[in-house]
């Protein structure tokens, strides 16, 4: 009876369905599927054209580095098999070459002359299916710069400057690396390299490839001195407009506590028409930053015998901090700031030169904090 009424409760109590694919689910699968397939043809076509360049079926190219005779087998020690339709296609240098190359043999003869056998079948390889192998590339990479240069192959140079600033550059060999890549018109590699040289001056300035380039090339290293002044002059000229900016930012975060405190009061000081209930009713954190410094030099200015101008450092600065205060106050009547409108009538007396003085203060203090209107909002009462 017991397992009938279990077969029973199974039953009546219905399994939750598994959740329905998204609308997006069987699109997807098919998008994905076709990016793999032309991800492994894309392989595939690189490994065909790969085997065309090694195998050299139906050359009619051949690039040789030596100074001797052309050996026309196969496997000749200076000699690289190629197809003219490949190298025209992908240097405009090497389609002049082609243009003009005397034919031996039924091959055209085209020389690359200044760099050996192995590097001149890397580039001649990566022209076909820009395929390399990492060692060769890293060893390479230098005269592959070159060589991209001089037959114009965009691809090759940015991949061999990725090797160079990856795995070749040091500070050693920094100087001879920037004179190499200001005469490939390696724009990157060349900002890459000057980068580090006045990251380590005094390290680069010692090593013998600055000695080299001050005999061989001084107008470059008089050029990288006058860069590195420049940039110590702009790095200091940096550091002081933010120490300026961050002046005019405590500033206006002064002014912004100086009218909190008399207006709504705060911890331990608080405005004639406040009670403390009032105070302790809005809590034991303030919000504003400056809250804190500018109560301590209120109460001092408050107990000070010499709160007068001229008196104390604190006072002065009290005195200058209402001061400004009544120049950026929109309140003409009802500003509960101490002393806000004698600042302001003694405003009416000053002398063109000074209000454009405090004037310019004003727009900064503002400007440090953002485009207001005015940085006083006071309840008219």
């Amino acid at each position: 009876m017991a397992s009938s009424q279990l077969f029973d409760d199974h039953y009546r109590t219905p399994k939750p369905p598994p959740p329905l694919p998204s609308p997006n689910y069987g699109r997807d699968r098919i998008y994905l599927k076709k990016f793999k397939d032309c991800l492994n043809l894309h392989e595939e076509k690189k490994e065909i054209w790969d085997k065309v360049f090694k195998e050299g079926y139906g050359a009619d190219v051949c690039v040789v580095t030596g100074k001797d005779d052309v050996h026309f087998a196969t496997g000749g020690d200076r000699v690289i098999l190629a197809h003219s339709c490949i190298l025209v296609i992908s240097s405009p240098v090497l389609r002049s070459l082609l243009e003009k190359a005397p034919i031996k043999n039924n091959f055209k003869i085209i020389k690359i002359s200044g760099v050996t056998q192995e590097v001149a079948r890397v580039f001649i390889r990566f022209l076909y299916s820009s395929c390399y192998e990492e060692e060769e590339m890293k060893k390479n990479a230098i005269h592959l710069l070159v060589l991209s240069h001089a037959y114009s192959v965009p691809s090759l140079k940015k991949l061999c400057i990725y090797h160079i600033e990856k795995s070749i550059l040091t500070k050693e060999n920094v100087v001879d690396l920037l004179q190499l890549a200001r005469g490939c018109d390696a724009a990157r590699l060349a900002y890459v390299c000057t980068r580090l040289i006045f990251k380590d001056f005094k390290s680069v300035s010692g090593t013998e490839g600055w000695k080299v380039m001050r005999d061989v090339n001084p107008t470059l290293e008089q050029e990288l001195l006058e860069f590195l002044v420049e940039a110590d002059s702009r790095k200091l000229e940096r550091s002081q407009k933010r120490e300026e900016h961050q002046t005019y930012f405590l500033l206006y975060e002064a002014m912004e506590a100086l009218v909190h405190i008399s207006q709504d009061g705060c911890r331990n000081i608080w405005p004639a028409d406040k009670s403390l209930n009032h105070i302790e009713s809005q809590g034991g954190n303030c919000s504003f930053p400056a809250c804190k410094r500018i109560e301590l030099l209120v109460r001092h200015f408050r107990g000070c015998d010499l709160s007068v101008p001229g008196g104390c450092a604190d006072c002065k600065r009290m005195w200058q901090l209402l001061e400004l205060h009544s120049r950026m106050c929109s309140e003409s009547y009802y500003c509960t700031v101490p002393l806000c409108r004698y600042f302001k009538e003694k405003m009416q007396n000053l002398n063109k030169k000074e209000k454009q003085k405090w004037d310019l203060l004003v727009s900064r203090v503002r400007a440090s904090k953002g485009t207001l209107s005015s940085i006083c909002y006071m309840k008219v009462s």
